[in-house]
This record gives C-alpha cells, structure tokens and sequence, in this order.
C-alpha cells in the first residue's frame, strides 16, 4: 500500500476516534459572589474503568496571556506551570474523574477570577468545552452616620464597598428624591471594589428620617439604609445629637425595612413603607 493511503487512513481514523470523543459542559454560565467557593464541571467519556495513566486534564483561564489554572498530566497533579492568581485556591475532585467528571474547584474566589474558562479532556481523544465564570460583590453594608453642621443642619453620609460602581440615591421620609443635592465620591480599593461614599447635607427637624440606596444596575440589586436625625439627651441634657440605623438590620418597630426596594417607571418604589 502506498504511503499517501496509508496517511489518509491514519488521519481517517483519527478524526473519527475524536468525534467519538466528546466533552460536555453541564452548565455553560456559573455566577459567585466574592469570596465564595464555586465547582465548575466538565464532563467526558470513560467506557469502563478509567486508566489515570492516559488521562490529560487541564483547565486554563482565557485571559490574554492565558493563565494555567490546573493540570493533570497521565494521571499526575502539575502544579509547575499554574498561574499564581490560583495557587493555594484550586482543587480538582480527583474522586470524581472515574464516573467521567472534572469538577474544579475555586476557594475564596476573587473579582478577578470572572472570565472564560477552557476544559481540556485527552482520553484516546480530546476535546475541550468553554465555561463562562461570573464574580458579583453586591453592596451588602452600608457604613452611615449623621453628624450636626448647625442649626436644624444636618450632614447624612453612607458608604459601601462593591462592584461594579453603584448609583447612590437619596430620599426623604415622604420619598422625594434629593439625590441632586448630594455629592457621591469612588475609589477603588483592593481587588477591583468600588469604595462609595455619598453625602448630604440637608436643612431638617429633630425625628426625620432619610434613606440612602446603592443601586447596582449591572447586578439589579440594590441596598437600602435609614438615616433618623433623632433628639438625643447629652450630659447636660440640652444639645440634641443625630443618630442613624442600618435598615435590614434594625429592630425598631417604628422603622420601615426597605430591603424590597424596587425600580418601576423610573421611580423607587418600596414594598414596605412604615411598621407600626
């Protein structure tokens, strides 16, 4: 036989053994929040009891430089080519491979640890499927506080770490929005978060209540906090000071929860408005 056909009939067969071989990916989209454990599954054929010595397992992250999240090299853990980002934070379910699963796992995950992932199964042939990470930090707490600037003068401040950026809407106890009046600052601190801090400096009487809310759009959540400028006595029993309160975690019965805070029509609408 010449040594074109026999060429044509190696690839031939090549070809086809791949096609045989295929990797699927259970779920194609995982969302996490930050600081979280995720396990991200790719499966493949096995036909009997599994040889670790002709396994090839890899999962890279596809960044522009490509980062090698995992390899497992005829059956052996190589941790020598693994990117730094995830040192000390991956785990492969090495239990699991016999049943024809590559369950990857990633403790503590970071914001920048959303992107493409790649699974990459050789086993007699090899295919590969592409998984979709997605990394959330909502805007859980928010830090508050109410400080006099005057007479009947009052300075509300809420801040808050998340990302992506968040708008921060003021209202008052009547829901009229006063964000126009407020001056909302960013920073980005570690990890890719946003640090928002938001001011208002309001003219108001004693037992007001305001509302601060971070609106994250890209992750349609929001949270909410109420801010009560409330008369206080000091030691000399004169001077009122302000206080405020965190919505979701205050047990005043006379404060609403605006933890269901939702946008309709453009304007912000609560589904509790006051407990008595």
């Amino acid at each position: 036989m010449e040594k074109p056909l026999l060429l044509y009939i190696f690839f031939f067969y090549w070809h086809f053994l791949n096609a045989l071989f295929t990797v699927e990916a259970p779920q194609s989209v995982y969302t996490v929040e930050r600081g979280n454990n995720v396990t991200m599954e790719c499966t493949f054929p096995v036909n009997g009891k599994l040889k670790f010595r002709d396994l090839n397992v890899s999962w890279e992250k596809k960044d522009e430089l490509k980062k090698q999240v995992y390899v497992l090299l005829k059956g052996e853990e190589d941790f020598k080519s693994q990117h730094s980002d995830f040192r000390g934070r991956i785990k492969l379910l090495k239990e699991k491979l016999n049943l024809g699963q590559s369950l990857l796992q990633i403790t503590d995950v970071k914001l920048r640890d959303a992107g493409f992932y790649r699974c990459l199964i050789g086993y007699g042939g090899a295919d590969y499927k592409t998984i979709n990470l997605k990394v959330k930090a909502p805007y859980r707490t928010i830090t508050q506080g109410v400080v006099s600037t005057g007479y009947n003068e009052w300075k509300l401040t809420c801040q808050s770490e998340g990302y992506p950026q968040a708008e921060v809407i003021w209202q008052n106890g009547e829901y009229e929005d006063l964000t126009d009046q407020a001056t909302t600052s960013y920073e980005t601190g570690s990890d890719q978060l946003y640090r928002v801090t938001s001011n208002l400096t309001i003219k108001s009487k004693i037992d007001e209540i305001f509302y601060c809310i971070f609106w994250n759009k890209e992750l349609q959540e929001n949270t909410s906090a109420i801010l009560r400028i409330a008369a206080r006595a000091n030691k000399d029993n004169r001077t009122p000071v302000a206080s405020s309160s965190i919505a979701k975690l205050s047990k005043d019965k006379d404060i609403c929860d605006c933890r269901d805070a939702s946008f309709e029509e453009g304007e912000l609408k609560y589904m509790q408005i006051e407990k008595t």
